[in-house]
């Protein structure tokens, strides 16, 4: 019988891609910087990221088009980067984009939104004014799925949002939770909400190889994560989720 779910898996590397896959995921987001909440990942023709993770796997693999961190509001420069990024993902077989742009009052922007269409996933959905007209302009527009935390700061606690518009949509667009997603809480969005899909990062953390180690170099911010661990997508943690997906739905 085939599988009533679909799970995506949002990766930053080709080892959490491939563990990604072996786990049982059913589609990837890949970008750079998960600690920004994503961006556009590396572009180098036959040496791209994106090349060398459709090299090792097969499930389809969507990429984030975002130029920088912060918020969605963009400038004329940042959307001339984004439709050339768009351009070359296209040349290299992406199966599928991901973005998304807002107006300064907190809307979609739909002229923006229309000249880009062929995307399939708007990201930026969670910092809209009102999540129940950013729908139906998404729906207005022909966008195929949305993905949202209920605009909250996890899925688990935007779940009431994410069931008002996935009864909104009336299956007119998929509305897929992701934010917080893990094995502890993801029965209760799927039962809670009614969602066919979810979008997850199933990280844990990796000691780095290193022997020598400055560790009075910090390469970001002062809050960010240790240059001598890694967070990569773990395949144990891919197929519990999987595992519950699948005994839930």
């Amino acid at each position: 019988m085939a599988q009533s779910f679909l799970m995506e898996v949002c990766v930053d590397s080709v080892e959490s891609a491939v563990n990604a896959e072996r786990g049982g995921a059913s589609r990837l987001e890949l970008c750079s910087s998960l600690l920004e909440g994503g961006l556009t990942p590396s572009l180098g023709d036959q040496h791209s990221l994106l090349h060398v993770v459709k090299q090792y796997i097969k499930i389809p693999v969507y990429v984030m088009i975002r130029p920088r961190g912060g918020d969605f509001l963009y400038s004329d420069q940042e959307v001339d980067v984004m439709r050339k990024d768009i351009e070359l993902m296209k040349g290299q077989g992406v199966d599928g984009l991901v973005l998304g742009a807002l107006t300064e009052d907190g809307r979609v922007d739909s002229e923006l939104c229309m000249e880009l269409l062929g995307i399939d996933t708007p990201y930026a959905f969670d910092m809209v004014h009102d999540p129940a007209v950013a729908l139906d302009a998404l729906i207005s527009l022909g966008f195929e799925r949305v993905l949202t935390s209920g605009c909250d700061s996890s899925a688990l606690e935007g779940l009431h949002v994410i069931k008002r518009l996935i009864d909104q949509a009336k299956g007119r667009i998929i509305v897929m939770p992701g934010g917080g997603i893990t094995e502890r809480n993801l029965q209760r969005i799927l039962e809670g909400s009614g969602a066919q899909e979810f979008h997850c990062s199933a990280r844990s953390s990796r000691d780095s190889a290193m022997k020598f180690r400055n560790t009075c170099v910090t390469l970001g911010a002062t809050l960010s994560a240790s240059e001598y661990g890694l967070k990569v997508a773990d395949v144990s943690k891919v197929r519990t989720l999987n595992a519950i997906a699948k005994n839930t739905l």
